[in-house]
């Protein structure tokens, strides 16, 4: 049976004449993982913040279970000032175990310095701080604020495993997809100042939203028509109307909210002109970059081709940000040369971009930038149409920036970059804090996109959407290009880590093998068909070695089809099977031999 771990009733929160939400209630049961969706600015965070207890609730009331201990990781952690690592974690924990746990759950999470002073950290590490510190608090039920942003891929998934395995209740908010599907049994969406509930995870969800949004557009219609009637009964009536007459005007009134309910999915059109780009498009030759002793790029070169669409991944550190200053010419390379084509016009999206005044107009800071905008198509739109576009409302332009929430300000700087018609984007980490809605529609415009894209992202699914190919980066130096999006180089990373493991082991065993055998096989030779088995199996390593070969080149060329690249990726740890086992047998036998 379901144990109750946590009760919400009635719940209303407003900032001045802006309503989040109204009378909203949910329940949520011990080992519950639910995933909080809903576009920017509709409270979210706000919903977060009012059960760790940091604000109060216009009305409504929250209502814990008695032993239950809460964990709260915010969206942008807060440390005293020059706290280190250790002193930020060690307030959650007591004893010797717990020390050697703390210490072994910041190396997971790639911190090993635990002296360091928290704020002289990355953005990612410092995130990498706080979430050691809100797991080692050992809560009941924790809640987490985009958990994923700016952590490394591989400490995402570890992350995903970490609380796979765990029995802790979860209420979090993020926009990684693939982090929703996996680990949410539930989905809460604040849609329209209300709380819809959905039991499944984020596919399910996606389903069954339809299915409501499908229902309610024909309800809507529905009251539509009968509103119209009724509308005609309330102008013919006279003003003196019976007890009957007034039940029905009361009813008339009910309809008209429902019948005026503005039903429209606006989503965020980004249909603007791309301007025209050539065929030379940027070319590095020999390009070396290093800071004290850590190398950035060591002889590294690349042609970039017309409508590439790259991707860049790999863990904070390895210098994916330095690479694109160094093709923005924002850093000079060490050695080397970059030489951009004359028709290039970049559109840089960077992680620090949000540099606006924050006591200016939404819409005076389009302003700035120009009067129109043109979308392509001979059309051009004055910049309060261009806003609407970006779901800003002629009631939102004229807020002051510093109301709009943190996915708002994305939304709005995204609109900033755009609207400047580049035919190069450059996007580093362009999904921290935008809503899944502006996400999709961002996604359906790149891949439309009329030039040439560069994203660094740990959005997995971002990812998988828009690139054609990955720039991986493991660091000091050592840059390979995968031919293929992230699922598949993470499957091909795998692999080769489970291959790599098999033939380690297989080396271990070697020695302890070849004594026993030889101890077995001191008193015969091999018989005539055991060495026919065994020339056979020469010729058949041989040739497995060869495909091998060629499977690798092909895999690293850069020139597969989707379609070749899932074939011989494939075929790959099958092979990789076969020469394993003609190996070993063919190793029996030679001991024999000898």
């Amino acid at each position: 049976m379901a144990i109750p771990i946590l009760q919400v009733e009635n719940l209303s929160k407003s900032f001045g004449d802006l309503l989040l939400f109204e009378h909203v209630s949910f329940g949520m049961t011990e080992g519950q993982h639910v995933g909080l969706i809903g576009r920017n600015g509709c409270g979210k965070s706000t919903l977060l913040g009012l059960l760790a207890g940091l604000d109060s609730a216009d009305e409504g009331k929250i209502t814990f279970r008695k032993d239950v201990k809460v964990g709260y990781l915010p969206q942008t952690p807060v440390f005293h000032e020059g706290e280190t690592v250790w002193q930020a974690c060690s307030r959650m924990i007591c004893g010797e175990e717990e020390e050697l746990r703390a210490k072994q759950l910041l190396t997971q999470l790639g911190i090993t310095d635990f002296h360091q002073i928290v704020a002289e950290l990355s953005g990612g590490k410092q995130k990498c701080v706080a979430l050691a510190s809100a797991l080692l608090s050992d809560p009941d039920f924790l809640m987490m604020d985009e958990p994923t942003n700016h952590l490394d891929l591989s400490v995402i998934e570890w992350l995903e495993d970490y609380l796979k395995r765990n029995k802790v209740s979860l209420l979090m908010v993020t926009h990684d997809r693939y982090f929703l599907d996996r680990l949410c049994t539930d989905i809460l969406e604040i849609d329209a100042q209300r709380v819809y509930a959905y039991q499944g995870n984020y596919s399910y969800y996606l389903e069954k939203r339809q299915e409501r949004l499908d229902a309610k557009q024909v309800e809507v219609a529905r009251a539509n028509n009968l509103y119209r009637t009724e509308l005609e009964w309330m102008r013919r009536m006279p003003q003196a109307r019976g007890h009957k007459a007034r039940y029905r005007e009361e009813a008339f009134y009910e309809l008209e909210k429902v019948a005026k309910q503005r039903f429209d999915e606006r989503n965020v059109r980004l249909e603007v002109k791309s301007a025209y780009i050539g065929k030379k498009i940027f070319e590095a030759d020999h390009l070396y970059k290093s800071f004290g002793d850590k190398k950035i790029l060591d002889d590294f070169s690349y042609i970039f081709a017309r409508y590439e669409k790259m991707g860049i991944v790999g863990n904070n550190g390895t210098g994916k940000s330095t690479f694109l200053k160094i093709l923005l010419g924002q850093i000079q390379p060490d050695k080397g040369n970059l030489d951009i084509g004359e028709t290039v016009r970049f559109g840089y999206y960077s992680q620090d971009g949000l540099h606006f005044n924050e006591q200016m107009k939404v819409i005076d800071v389009v302003r700035d930038i120009a009067e129109v905008v043109d979308i392509g198509g001979g059309e051009k739109l004055g910049v309060s149409q261009f806003l609407q576009y970006f779901l800003f409302t002629p009631e939102q332009q004229y807020n002051y920036v510093y109301k709009l929430s943190g996915g708002e300000k994305r939304r709005l700087y995204l609109c900033t970059v755009l609207m400047r018609n580049p035919n190069f984007l450059i996007l580093d980490e362009p999904t921290n804090d935008l809503d899944i809605i502006t996400l999709n529609v961002l996604e359906e415009y790149l891949k439309n996109f009329g030039g040439c894209l560069i994203v660094v992202s740990h959005d997995r699914y971002f990812m998988d959407k828009v690139v054609d190919h990955l720039l991986v980066f493991n660091g000091e130096g050592d840059i390979r290009d995968f031919p293929g999006n992230y699922t598949q180089y993470r499957t091909w990373k795998e692999e080769k880590l489970r291959h790599d493991r098999e033939q380690e082991k297989l080396r271990d065993e070697k020695p302890q093998a070849s004594s026993w055998r030889q101890r077995e096989n001191s008193q015969r030779r091999l018989t005539f068909k055991e060495r026919r088995e065994m020339e056979q199996l020469e010729m058949e390593i041989a040739a497995l070695e060869e495909e091998k070969k060629g499977l690798e080149v092909a895999l690293c060329s850069g020139k597969l089809s989707v379609e070749e690249l899932t074939e011989k990726s494939k075929r790959l740890p099958t092979l990789n099977e076969e020469l394993d086992e003609k190996s070993m047998r063919w190793l029996e036998l030679s001991e024999i031999e000898n």
